[in-house]
């Protein structure tokens, strides 16, 4: 799953934004004055919806200006300050992030998404006690959030609390039955302690979930490769880093929650001349496609 450090995906992150447009939404207009603090407050909320679409296609530069004018004209609006928290979040500026998000919840202290957002951040800062505890906080309000248990889990896991970190997967694939990266995550576990067997039966179920899915795909290869069986773990090899190269690098590996056992493995079967040729042909595909102009 791409960037495992965090469940913040454009969608999740703001999904929590849904207001109502307002009836009289209007331009921004030179006579601000004559404004009422109605009128600003609505272009405040006009201004964060640009802002939220903006962010759906990643224009996170374009975003932010926009967020920060709606806080300021719409301050008491909880749905602003966590737009803004969300955008920080995914510009990498984790602390001005985490300042608008207990904003947030200063103004709404109910709404579990804005809890769950505080964990990813502070995940994303290395602080996993503090992660485990807003998320926990917001599965009170809110329980059986797959995505958040995922995240509960991967907080577990950077603590080596791994009975925790599986507990929390499996309540995760209890709320979302296909919710694949749940599984790999456990197999990720598994492979670490030694239950080869068992980690290669969840990244079969992973795959059977999503064929398309490359880091269980890859996972899967690197086990069978390891035990013997090159001609299949090639083949599974190639078909994962057609479908996403990224994972021919370690730190990508190791930023997923790749264990050292798993990506000793791993170095082998990238090492192989077929993985080789295969990352060197979707590495020149994309950097085709991103010198290709747009239409």
């Amino acid at each position: 799953m791409p960037n495992r450090n965090s469940w913040l995906s454009v969608i999740l992150l703001f999904g929590l934004f849904n207001m109502t447009k307002p009836a009289s939404a209007q331009a921004l207009i030179p006579h601000t004055l004559q404004l009422n603090s109605t009128q600003l407050e609505q272009q405040g909320l006009s201004l964060a919806q640009e802002a939220a679409q903006l962010a759906q296609f990643q224009q996170y530069e374009l975003a932010l200006p926009r967020a920060r004018l709606a806080t300021q004209l719409a301050p008491k609006n909880f749905q602003a300050w966590f737009l803004l928290g969300g955008l920080y979040l995914q510009s990498d500026e984790i602390d001005k992030g985490i300042a608008a998000l207990q904003q947030a919840r200063r103004l709404n202290a109910n709404e579990s998404t804005i809890l769950f957002a505080l964990g990813s951040a502070y995940f994303q800062k290395q602080q996993y006690e503090q992660a485990i505890a807003e998320i926990q906080a917001g599965l009170k309000i809110k329980p059986n959030v797959p995505e958040a248990l995922f995240d509960l889990g991967n907080a577990y896991y950077k603590l080596r609390k791994f009975p925790e970190a599986i507990a929390s997967y499996e309540k995760a694939i209890a709320a979302e039955a296909k919710f694949w990266p749940a599984l790999t995550n456990i197999g990720l576990i598994k492979y670490e302690q030694g239950d080869i067997d068992g980690a290669i039966g969840m990244w079969r179920k992973s795959v059977e979930i999503d064929k398309e899915a490359a880091e269980p795909q890859l996972a899967l290869a690197v086990a069978l490769y390891a035990k013997g069986d090159r001609e299949q773990g090639i083949a599974l090899g190639e078909a994962a880093l057609r479908s996403d190269d990224r994972y021919a690098n370690v730190d990508f590996l190791k930023e997923n929650l790749w264990g050292d056992r798993l990506i000793q493995d791993a170095q082998k079967l990238l090492a192989t001349p077929r993985i080789q040729a295969t990352i060197s042909q979707a590495q020149e595909q994309r950097s085709q496609q991103q010198q290709r102009p747009p239409r």
